[in-house]
């Protein structure tokens, strides 16, 4: 045998060792366990007073009196991650993924019994927003931290704007079926008008992403053609048809949108002309970030989202798997689009002639198992052998940067804990948290695939409300490619019935 024969022979066993290891890993996830476990995390996050039925005992009711000093009911909602704020932005853009997930992938969610508790999880949140919105042109956006001090709450309105956060809370209402045109009629940046929200959640992609997301999440809640022309009157000067992005977070909302609006090529029967040559143009730039995350953008590195070594996506070492869980509901989307325009993923050269045509990159079912390969590694199909959900699998983080996970139950413990004696016996213990912040996705590895589980690797090991979110969708959708696989017909759902008063 020659020695190019001899390498070709190692190299395909190699590769028939990797795709066995891939398939056997993918084949040994339980999406249903990690569906529920994600759902039961948005319990461990909320504020105010706790419902009868709240199923995370370890947590206690909290933030009582949120809104109390401005003269506002305030209280409930949720924390973004393991500290005691209330971000209006972050938190309506989970409400939002939350509830995308739900109207993509609700006939699974409710087979595997848990529409309801995804139901509550939404309505947990907008009721939050009603409250929030006091007046026609007021919306409460961020409070402070400390709980021994002022719970202090800011407030966007006509004369100090935030059109981010008012067009996310609008598509969040929208999507779970108010704001949009206080957000457009005032325009202005929320971080300007709220200034100490910079130092958290600060926006860098400006405001008119969110007023496109906003309105095509209320056209697709009402049908009112206003919101559709609105979409494609400003598509180019809001940069929507012009920005072509690798990241798609609850800042950057451009790849979103994109996405959204190229479901319209499939569900909406009445377009004229002009709104499918626009909404076409919205669908190439979401095909450039379906590219860039699969690596299929001519160009390089400059085109295409970043990985790691054994092939996680890798956007930012901060939370990095935030980025991870929103591009796999995107692809998951976006691969069901395909399938319905019987299409393949186009990636084209720029550089390229007008008149030449672009090959297929990919087709439709490429694409999911892409986003199958991002929640699988998530599960725990990565060099660390951990599952980044919390509490899925045997080995996951247990020194998860969370104030309350990580500190004795009030139910157990009622003496008072300060911010100097939590932060000496219990964020500074080496000990495992004395409580599982169940279905939580944490920050995630490194660029090098290694982890760090350590409370104070708080880039790595806090979660957020915002990384688990898309997951619900993901999940649910890959339960239902299981179940066809094993050419199983679709179950019947076995959650009852959710009554009106539970909601």
């Amino acid at each position: 045998m020659s020695d190019v024969s001899g390498r070709f022979v190692v190299a395909a066993a190699v590769v028939a060792v990797s795709l066995a290891m891939a398939a056997a890993a993918a084949a040994a996830h339980d999406y249903g366990e990690a569906l529920s476990k994600s759902l039961l995390y948005f319990e461990a996050q909320r504020s105010g007073r706790l419902p009868y039925n709240q199923r995370v005992r370890w947590r206690g009711h909290s933030g009582l009196t949120d809104g109390l000093e401005q003269g506002v009911d305030l209280v409930g909602g949720y924390y973004d991650a393991g500290d005691h704020v209330k971000f209006g932005l972050p938190m309506a853009f989970t409400v939002t993924m939350l509830s995308w997930s739900v109207l993509e992938y609700g006939e699974e969610i409710a087979a595997a019994g848990e529409l309801g508790h995804a139901l509550h999880a939404i309505k947990w949140g907008t009721d939050y927003f009603i409250k929030a919105h006091t007046h026609p042109n007021v919306l409460w956006t961020q409070r402070p931290e400390d709980m021994t001090t002022s719970r202090h709450a800011y407030k966007v309105d006509a004369e100090n704007p935030g059109s981010e956060v008012a067009a996310e809370t609008a598509a969040a209402m929208a999507a779970a079926s108010i704001l949009f045109e206080f957000g457009d009629k005032y325009r202005g940046r929320y971080d300007e008008s709220v200034e100490v929200v910079k130092n958290y959640y600060p926006s860098s992609s400006g405001y008119k992403d969110e007023l496109l997301w906003a309105a095509l999440w209320l056209h697709r809640a009402t049908g009112r053609r206003e919101y559709l022309d609105y979409a494609v009157d400003n598509a180019d000067d809001f940069g929507g048809t012009g920005w072509a992005v690798s990241e798609f977070s609850w800042d950057i909302k451009y790849a979103g949108l994109q996405v959204l609006a190229s479901k319209l090529l499939v569900e909406e029967k009445h377009l004229s002309s002009q709104q499918r040559e626009v909404l076409e143009k919205y669908r190439s730039k979401a095909e450039y970030y379906v590219c860039s995350c699969m690596g299929r953008n001519p160009g390089g590195a400059a085109h295409n989202a970043g990985r790691t070594p054994a092939g996680l996506l890798f956007i930012r070492p901060w939370n990095n798997l935030q980025y991870v869980s929103n591009a796999a509901f995107l692809l998951t989307v976006y691969s069901d689009v395909l399938s319905s325009l019987s299409l393949p993923l186009l990636c084209p050269d720029p550089d390229a002639a007008a008149d030449e045509a672009a090959p297929a990159a990919a087709d439709a079912g490429e694409v999911l198992e892409f986003a199958r390969s991002q929640a699988d590694y998530i599960l725990g199909t990565n060099p660390m052998a951990t599952s980044y959900l919390v509490g899925y699998g045997e080995a996951y983080p247990r020194r998860v940067h969370h104030r309350a996970a990580s500190s004795a139950s009030y139910a157990r413990d009622r003496d008072f804990i300060g911010c100097l004696q939590g932060f000496d016996s219990w964020y500074s213990a080496a000990a495992e948290n004395p409580h599982d912040l169940v279905g939580a996705v944490v920050g995630g590895p490194n660029g090098n695939d290694v982890f760090t589980d350590h409370r104070g690797a708080y880039m790595q090991t806090e979660a957020c409300t915002y990384n688990t979110a898309p997951m619900v969708g993901v999940f649910s959708r890959l339960m239902e490619l299981e179940r066809r696989r094993r050419g199983e017909d679709a179950p019947p759902s076995s959650t009852s019935p959710v009554a009106e008063d539970d909601l």
